[in-house]
């Protein structure tokens, strides 16, 4: 195992994140963020945000992430770990830029990224990449030193994420009536993205899928384990946001809920497995529509918690912090990982995970800042 106080040759981590509307004043705007470059009206936007002002207009995305960094700031000051803990995001406040610069006069040069998304694929990964980098050439045009920046490989089956995601679905099965658990069907469930991007993650294509399918079944296995009781599962999706006419990944979880309803299932657990919190897509596709979908079906349904700020994946992160400052140091550091894929690969290779038009990216074997 890595040396869990050695951060060297790093000097900070940089929490990277989507980001989201606090206050029903931020919910255009922020979608304007996140949808800029693709000509959507803002009558539409003011449609999609109806789902935030179900919440008052406020995304519990950022809530989410602060108790991130206060677990991660908490469980590397009791293991020693001298390394401190910035936060950025894409689309709201506190934005990348402003935070790099922050941690470039701040005096920090060797920065780590984590980013929370789990998975390869152009949103998930590549799209975090180019950020980085436009971030990193504003920060060159202002004159200020440019840092070195490395991003923290795929976690999706490191144990610290694994074992929470877990203990969440059997929770949820303790949460249904006892004479429907032990027939309860598990519906793993992550965001759905067009086919395209799915067929060209990672570095050969089809990781996205293949990542989600393989930690799946490491889950659905550790339950079995857990219960005595093998239960049938299958990985859905939700929260498409695509033009109709463009394929997406399918089944949408609210089809397969009635898919499973009609063969008779007599409940199900619906786990978002590729979701790191309990952000806006957590709280209205599958709390919202997909339990109210349930409802009109007499389909008993339950919802596991993600993996949030639980102190396993802080310290999850931990050891992938360790991990990568001991790679960088020569060394051949242990990497844990779980299913039958093993460890993600600690830099993107050239045409990992492409965009429909290239841009430059950081942090990546392509990257113009190495």
């Amino acid at each position: 195992m890595p040396d869990a106080t050695d951060a060297r040759p790093y000097d900070a981590l940089l929490l990277l994140s989507f980001g989201g509307p606090e206050g029903p004043d931020d919910v255009v705007p922020f979608l304007e963020n996140v949808t800029r470059g693709r000509g959507i009206p803002r009558e539409r936007l003011e449609e999609v945000g109806q789902h935030y002002y179900l919440f008052g207009g406020v995304s519990p995305i950022n809530a989410q992430n602060r108790e991130l960094l206060a677990a991660l700031r908490e469980d590397f000051a009791a293991k020693g770990l001298d390394l401190p803990v910035y936060w950025g995001n894409r689309n709201w406040a506190p934005y990348l830029a402003d935070t790099l610069r922050e941690m470039v006069l701040d005096g920090h040069r060797r920065i780590l990224v984590l980013a929370t998304s789990a998975y390869a694929s152009y949103s998930g990964c590549r799209q975090y990449r180019e950020n980085l980098a436009e971030a990193l050439a504003a920060l060159e045009a202002e004159g200020l030193p440019v840092p070195r920046v490395d991003k923290l490989r795929h976690y999706f089956n490191h144990p610290g994420f694994v074992r929470p995601v877990t203990d969440g679905v059997l929770n949820a099965l303790a949460e249904l009536p006892g004479d429907v658990r032990a027939g309860a069907h598990l519906v793993f469930t992550t965001h759905s993205i067009p086919l395209s991007q799915s067929e060209t993650s990672g570095p050969d294509g089809g990781a996205y899928v293949a990542q989600h399918l393989d930690v799946a079944r490491v889950i659905a296995g550790a339950v079995r384990e857990e219960t005595g009781v093998d239960r049938p599962w299958e990985l859905v999706y939700q929260s498409r946001s695509g033009a109709p006419h463009v394929p997406w990944l399918e089944p949408d979880v609210c089809d397969h809920l009635e898919a499973l309803h009609e063969r008779g299932a007599p409940a199900a657990v619906m786990i978002p497995v590729g979701f790191v919190s309990d952000h806006m897509e957590v709280l209205y596709d599958l709390d919202t529509e997909a339990m109210a979908k349930a409802g009109e079906l007499g389909l008993p349904a339950a919802r596991s918690a993600t993996v949030g700020a639980d102190p396993r994946f802080a310290a999850a992160v931990r050891d992938l912090v360790t991990e990568r400052a001991a790679a960088e140091r020569g060394e051949h550091p242990e990497r844990c990982a779980l299913g039958a894929l093993g460890p993600s690969h600690d830099v993107c290779p050239v045409g990992c995970c492409p965009a429909r038009t290239p841009k430059p990216a950081a942090a990546g074997a392509d990257s113009p800042y190495a």
